[in-house]
């Protein structure tokens, strides 16, 4: 028998409307050291999206360093798996391995390829160890794979690969050295960071990982021998077709659109080459998130007044705000009487939207929430605006992958 807990996203030193959430972010780890130590696994799996952009502060790396340091006094025997998630840098992720191995934690951030155009599969592949040291399954610690790293001519071969050809070269290979490196009764744990087809996204905080929803991968790729498919950056918690194949969601809401969701992480037990049992552990939340609306100004303001607060309590537990307002005619006090109606109380309002009536008035330009509807969609709508018809799907593909160099770029540079 072997258990161990899977969890994703953690999205560590994230900006939420302009301000850090580090006390939620510190909470939630002192929560899972405390679990781990209540249901002593054997391992946890951590599936990607460890930071929220690829250059964290430092002090979002000490949340991470110093969970892995507590984590391992606390149980010495405990095997940590991390992998780079699209958000994370994969160089950055590796960096610390050989310090990390030392504690029990294996750290994998890239993908690697012989000369002979094959896959460094070795190096993916990690023994999951119980309480007496024997090895009772591996993990297919798969990171996140960017298009650079899988597309290409290999050697050896005519054609390059396309992006999900490529996912599936490494996922075929990986799998051929994990069969091949296990002995009878050991168990195959795929762990990955990716969009699998038919999984549901969240309305806002997802961005496409590579090229809008050509990107998703199919459940296939994982064979009816892997016991256990712990998948990363989907922040829904959710089975995708099978039991076995799960995304554990993030442990906290990243955007508004994510407050109705259970946020868990999940404990998985393996009995041999076989999955056991799944069960779900829900996650506490350290800061509440309010969504107030859209509802007439007079409604929000009652919602708002019935919200339960504790002034005396410190601002970074204050619970999020949002309201969405729905006006008759613009109201160029909205702000100061909701804020009038917020004085005094333990509230963070970090996003007021209002929304008018549409008009019809000769050519004037419908009124556009650009917050709300993403760098995609605008790019679209102006395109259609020039051009007279919807941009293609190869036009859409070349603007995700730029829209993910620059995000790529500017995390790299710190901006």
């Amino acid at each position: 028998m072997l258990t161990f807990l899977h969890t994703a996203d953690w999205h560590l030193g994230q900006s939420f409307h302009g301000q850090e959430r580090h006390a939620e972010h510190r909470a939630f780890l002192a929560w899972l050291l405390d679990t781990l130590a209540t249901r002593r696994p054997d391992a946890l799996l951590v599936a990607g999206d460890i930071f929220d952009v690829v250059n964290p502060s430092l002090r979002a790396q000490g949340l991470l360093y110093d969970f892995i340091v507590a984590a391992h006094e606390r149980l010495p025997t405990l095997d940590i798996v991390l992998i780079a998630g699209n958000h994370d840098s994969g160089n950055r992720i590796e960096l610390p391995a050989p310090l990390l191995a030392r504690l029990r934690t294996h750290a994998r951030g890239r993908v690697h390829w012989h000369d002979d155009g094959h896959l460094d599969a070795e190096r993916l592949l990690v023994p999951l160890t119980d309480a007496e040291g024997a090895t009772r399954a591996w993990c297919l610690a798969l990171p996140f794979l960017r298009p650079a790293e899988v597309t290409g001519r290999r050697a050896g071969e005519a054609e390059a690969d396309d992006y999900l050809t490529g996912m599936a070269r490494v996922h075929r290979e990986l799998i051929a050295a994990a069969r091949r490196q296990r002995t009878p009764g050991q168990a195959l744990v795929a762990m990955s960071h990716a969009h699998l087809q038919g999984a549901a996204v969240s309305e806002a905080s997802e961005r496409p990982i590579v090229i809008g929803g050509e990107e998703a991968v199919s459940a296939a790729l994982f064979p009816d021998d892997i016991a256990y498919v712990a998948l990363g950056h989907l922040h829904r918690a959710q089975q995708v077709g099978e039991t076995r194949i799960r995304y554990s969601g993030s442990p906290l809401p990243m955007a508004f659109s994510e407050v109705d969701y259970a946020h868990q992480i999940v404990e998985v037990t393996l009995d041999g080459e076989r999955l056991s049992g799944v069960d779900t552990l829900s996650v506490p939340r350290p800061v509440a998130m309010h969504r107030l609306g859209p509802a007439p100004l007079d409604t929000v303001l009652a919602e708002l007044d019935a919200l339960d607060d504790a002034p005396d309590s410190p601002r970074e537990t204050w619970p999020w705000l949002e309201i969405r307002v729905d006006l008759d005619a613009p109201l160029p006090d909205l702000r100061a009487r909701v804020e009038a109606a917020l004085t005094g109380r333990a509230l963070r309002l970090v996003r007021l939207a209002r929304r008018l009536p549409e008009t019809t008035r000769g050519d004037a330009p419908a009124r556009i929430d650009l917050q709300a509807l993403g760098p995609r969609r605008l790019f679209e709508r102006t395109w259609q605006d020039r051009w007279g018809e919807t941009p293609g799907e190869d036009v859409l593909a070349d603007f995700d992958r730029l829209r993910q160099d620059v995000l790529d770029t500017a995390g790299e540079d710190g901006a």
